[in-house]
């Protein structure tokens, strides 16, 4: 539910005039200030080898790329739908480990992913009967993609180090591709906020969807184990579309319902199968 609010602090950034660029710059930056605190906290050194700083680069690199195509995806289409979209990630995961890694795609497997392409197929068009943007929707695939990759490269790496000194390694190296892109590609230097409101939007984000997501899912994952972990994260999605319809008045029919219900179940059958 706490990664689920990232719609709540960027659209509201956004409505103050920020960029994408800018609100991820201010919500890794919180989060890394408050994982280091965390670090020390426990004691834990910040050491790490030339091998580790290779893998938590490219880490960095497919964090920033799939948070800033997430992020920009709200310009184009509902956040409520793009955090559904997001959510197909599980069922990447899947593909990319049968394609490099020769895993055997399951019967299950495929009836998820057709399952998934269904509530695709009811989400294409938005709430009003508009079709959705196929730059949003472009961006939320790459996103996923990323996001997929990273997971993938995560579970092979298998670094010797806690979650939590990884993430923030990854959010640090991921600063610097952002401040990369942003100078290069992007609205240039993030500015300094000049609102109360806008610090504590970055706060927010940078707290509930960033470090208590990664602290509380790592606590659930000892407690009572992955699989239910990822079955409960079916709750992120939820909660960004009750957060978009509530507090931004996005429209939600009875298909996109449904849609979204067919791409969470197809989710929830990979994990409960797993």
């Amino acid at each position: 539910m706490c990664y689920g609010t990232n719609p709540l602090g960027a659209l509201h950034l956004y409505a103050q005039g920020h960029s994408p660029e800018t609100v991820l710059f201010y919500r890794f930056l919180t989060a890394a200030l408050l994982l280091m605190v965390v670090m020390l906290s426990k004691g834990s050194h910040f050491k790490i080898s030339f091998r580790e700083f290779r893998a938590l680069v490219a880490f960095g690199f497919l964090f920033a790329a799939s948070s800033l195509t997430y992020y920009a995806s709200f310009k184009y289409m509902d956040a409520g739908l793009a955090s559904t979209l997001l959510f197909l990630y599980p069922l990447e995961v899947s593909v990319l480990m049968a394609i490099f890694f020769k895993e055997r795609i399951k019967a299950w497997t495929i009836a998820s992913i057709a399952v998934s392409m269904a509530g695709v197929a009811l989400l294409y068009r938005g709430g009003d009967g508009s079709t959705l943007s196929s730059v949003g929707c472009l961006l939320v695939f790459l996103s996923s993609l990323s996001y997929a990759i990273y997971m993938v490269m995560a579970n092979r790496i298998n670094l010797q180090m806690g979650s939590v000194k990884m993430t923030f390694y990854a959010i640090c190296f991921c600063l610097v591709f952002l401040l990369l892109y942003s100078v290069t590609l992007g609205a240039g230097l993030p500015p300094l906020f000049t609102q109360a409101s806008s610090w504590g939007w970055g706060f927010m984000l940078g707290l509930v969807p960033t470090v208590l997501s990664l602290i509380f899912m790592v606590k659930a994952v000892r407690i009572v184990g992955s699989t239910p972990t990822a079955i409960l994260g079916a709750l992120e999605p939820v909660t960004a579309v009750t957060i978009g319809v509530m507090v931004f008045g996005e429209t939600l029919t009875t298909r996109i319902m449904a849609g979204i219900a067919l791409i969470l179940g197809s989710v929830v059958l990979i994990a409960a199968k797993k």
